[in-house]
């Protein structure tokens, strides 16, 4: 490659991940030589197969930098920049925008002589605007938007106010938005605004990744966009009851998995359900390894369970391996209830369309079965048909999530109170770390930091400079592997303690590798700290910023603003009412807060977890990215009570400048 670097803008980056996501249809985070073959046959481009394979063999030639036979996103960016003005590219584009079901939405960007084409999928479009008419039919607050037409842009029209966004992240996250922030009567721009602030900081929370996207994007229904933002959404909600490591505090409802998320006793479902998917171990797996599968990973693994129980081959993904249906078939077949447990009454499934020769009558006579269990969601036949990777794995989701179909061995030698569930605090720093985009995602905190590559890219962003040439990355090899990440993370310490000037003390690489969960959170800590001490930074010039000049601005704040609250550290007990938070907003954004929400006298803990859950919606609503949870306020956590004052404080900072 030529030896220069090249200004990528926000708007080439969008571009270039929707060519690579339409390329990676195994969602693999690289794109492989049987997967760019694919996508030129299913281009039906008019090329002979000897200059399919030619070119196909440039473009490794040219991008596959650690010649692995495969291109990660960072070597496809390298490669598109690389073949500008080149005819591979140009043919390659024309590939990319004719997959069956992308409509392209013009743009001016000067990635290439043809213009910037955001485009989007009619396919995916149709499933979600599907999934939510069905999941908020009966919510009163959303009657003047549904239903929507899967046919039309009315989705886009529809989030525009901000109002289904916040219902739907409170259906993939229950209780994240307290209803009574929604503004949902007598809209104005400024109260739609609101809600759209309310819905993309709630997001951010909840670990979807709102780095590029803002309230006058969804205002103006920019298509890849909002369903970029639904699609993580959603999948936050079907993923829930599939992360082993979020489990805890949930409680089966009924006798099947169908999930409630409430909370009860301490681990008591993350038990229940647990000793279940015991079943899914393979031979030689011992449970540790099954709880840091991705959610990806571990409903292939179940799919795969009730495949090998039918007597059927099992399958490697979700696109190539399921377009015939015959491996679904099999699989509704395994998980519908039989009548014999307390799973309800019998269902049968008929397996007469198995023999259908034609695909797209089989897979429509196995989505009339996965009806009869309610799960005919997110996929039409054509969709599976075509190996649609992300609507058939939500129409996997599910069905899981449905009708599990998993039962606890009879014999099992696993200590199970040895096993304990992600911690609010573990979660909190998760989302935080995926909601700025970190790669790969953070399904499971320790185990995805065992190599260090997502805390340097941290360290990066709160501009801790890292020298990559001295990073390992990914393939690591099966001999030395382990190896290699300890390496990594015996830089990032070192990072940590000489340039970042963090306090490291006792913590060595080995820690971070071994997922020490004490120290491995005394650095993600300082890294969440730094990050958000520096957006103070900028507001102020450059000052620095610590505790006790964040705690003097508050103080002066509600001063100023005529209030009798006051704080005199992080831990004064006066934070569990909320009420100088309440304040604080009130003073920051006049109006924001409705006082007639606010228990101000004789509070029960109720009353004191209402006050939190509604400071927190309404600082995000005002703009605050607020990633602390109500209970950090009520039980007074005072490393997450000062990113909520610290926020807040950048909130009021902005408004003056």
């Amino acid at each position: 490659m030529e030896n220069s670097t090249t200004t990528i803008s926000r708007e080439e980056l969008e571009e270039l991940q929707e060519a690579f996501n339409k390329i990676d249809i195994d969602n693999s985070g690289y794109v492989s030589d049987y997967e760019l073959q694919d996508l030129f046959k299913e281009a039906s481009l008019p090329l002979p197969g000897y200059k399919v394979r030619e070119i196909v063999e440039k473009i490794l030639a040219v991008a596959d930098n650690n010649k692995d036979s495969r291109i990660s996103f960072e070597e496809f960016v390298s490669l598109m920049q690389e073949l500008k003005s080149k005819d591979i590219s140009k043919t390659f584009r024309k590939i990319i925008n004719k997959r069956e079901g992308i409509t392209a939405i013009g743009g001016t960007s000067s990635i290439s002589s043809e213009g910037t084409q955001h485009s989007y999928s009619e396919e995916e479009k149709v499933a979600f605007v599907n999934w939510i008419n069905k999941a908020l039919e009966n919510d009163p607050d959303c009657k003047h938007l549904l239903p929507m037409n899967p046919n039309d842009g009315s989705l886009f029209k529809s989030l525009a106010d901000g109002i289904l966004l916040c219902k739907m992240i409170n259906l993939s996250e229950p209780d994240t938005i307290d209803e009574r922030a929604i503004n949902k009567k007598k809209l104005t721009p400024f109260t739609i605004s609101e809600n759209l602030n309310l819905a993309l900081n709630s997001a951010s929370a909840i670990g979807c990744t709102v780095v590029n996207i803002g309230a006058q994007d969804l205002t103006e229904g920019k298509p890849h966009l909002v369903l970029g933002l639904l699609w993580q959404i959603i999948k936050v909600g079907l993923f829930a009851d599939i992360e082993i490591s979020r489990n805890e505090g949930k409680v089966i409802k009924n006798t099947c998995f169908s999930l409630t998320c409430i909370y009860c006793g301490k681990n008591l479902y993350f038990i229940i359900f647990l000793s279940a998917l015991i079943a899914l171990l393979k031979e030689g797996e011992d449970l540790e390894e099954l709880m840091k599968l991705s959610p990806e990973e571990l409903l292939l693994q179940w799919v795969n369970y009730h495949l090998t129980n039918a007597g059927w081959p099992t399958i490697s993904n979700f696109s190539h391996d399921i377009k015939d249906s015959r491996a679904y078939f099999h699989l509704l077949d395994q998980i519908a209830p039989k009548g014999d447990r307390d799973d309800g009454p019998a269902i049968a499934i008929d397996l007469t369309g198995f023999s259908e020769k034609n695909d797209l009558k089989r897979a429509e006579f196995m989505l009339q079965e996965a009806d009869k269990l309610g799960c005919r969601q997110f996929v039409t036949p054509a969709d599976v048909v075509s190996g649609n990777p992300k609507l058939n794995l939500a129409f996997v989701a599910n069905l899981f999530n449905t009708y599990p179909g998993l039962r606890k061995p009879d014999n099992n030698d696993i200590d199970m109170n040895l096993l304990e569930g992600e911690s609010k605090e573990e979660r909190t720093f998760r989302n935080w770390m995926n909601s700025l985009g970190v790669s790969p995602y953070i399904n499971h905190l320790y185990s995805d930091l065992a190599d260090a590559l997502v805390i340097f890219q941290l360290y990066e962003m709160i501009r801790v400079p890292v020298d990559w040439n001295l990073v390992n990355k990914p393939p690591y090899p099966a001999l030395g592997g382990n190896m290699k990440k300890i390496e990594n993370c015996n830089y990032a310490v070192e990072l940590g303690k000489n340039k970042a000037k963090f306090s490291l003390v006792g913590i060595a690489g080995q820690d971070l590798n071994e997922g020490n969960s004490t120290l491995t959170l005394a650095l993600v800590w300082q890294l969440m700290r730094r990050y958000t001490l520096n957006v103070l930074s900028d507001l102020g010039e450059g000052e620095k910023v610590n505790d006790a000049i964040i705690i003097e601005w508050v103080n002066q704040t509600l001063k100023s603003a005529n209030k009798n609250t006051f704080i005199s550290s992080f831990k004064d007990k006066s934070i569990s009412t909320s009420l100088p938070v309440l304040d604080l907003i009130d003073a920051i954004a006049p109006n924001a807060v409705r006082q007639e929400m606010i228990k101000r006298e004789d509070l029960s803990d109720e009353d004191k977890l209402n006050n939190a859950k509604y400071a927190i919606s309404v600082a995000r609503k005002i703009g605050a990215r607020i990633y602390a949870l109500p209970d950090d306020l009520v039980e007074v956590k005072p490393k997450m009570v000062m990113t909520v004052f610290a926020c807040l404080m950048g909130k009021g900072l902005n408004k003056i400048k």
